[in-house]
């Protein structure tokens, strides 16, 4: 199942359930990429500071901060590569993936997000991630996941 032997990409999980975030975690690592947790928006940014993640998996509805401030915040703190933010999240309406987009997040998916997805979403993303990316949001055809 592992994604070898491509360099595994560092993924950052937020999400205040501590079940949901593991298990993601999980399921990631066990594809062969680098994943580290937070269960609040303050945790997340924090942990985005020490090592910029290649791809960050974002709840909106998170404790102190929503999702939506969280990746405001990840994007205005950036001073090179930019993360490819998801959402995954129980906020599924039109307005709240209008909102996402506002908010600099590339792709909006809803819970539970379905495995297979996931995995096949950072494949393809690390097929078009390439070093000199350093600035700006993930291509269009990252929408079509």
């Amino acid at each position: 199942m592992s994604d070898s032997p491509r360099a595994p990409l560092s993924v950052l999980v937020v999400d205040d359930l501590p079940d949901v975030a593991e298990s993601v975690a999980d399921l990631l690592t066990v594809c062969g990429h680098k994943v580290r947790t937070a269960s609040c928006g303050t945790d997340a940014l924090y942990a985005a500071r020490l090592e910029a993640p290649d791809v960050v998996l974002l709840d909106i509805g998170l404790p102190g901060m929503s999702g939506w401030d969280v990746a405001r915040r990840l994007r205005a703190q950036s001073t090179g590569k930019q993360p490819v933010v998801v959402a995954v999240t129980g906020y599924g309406t039109d307005r709240d993936r209008v909102c996402s987009a506002d908010a600099g997040i590339d792709l909006h998916l809803t819970k539970p997000a379905d495995p297979a997805q996931l995995t096949a979403l950072l494949a393809r993303v690390r097929g078009w991630l390439r070093p000199e990316r350093s600035k700006g949001t993930a291509p269009s055809s990252i929408e079509a996941a």
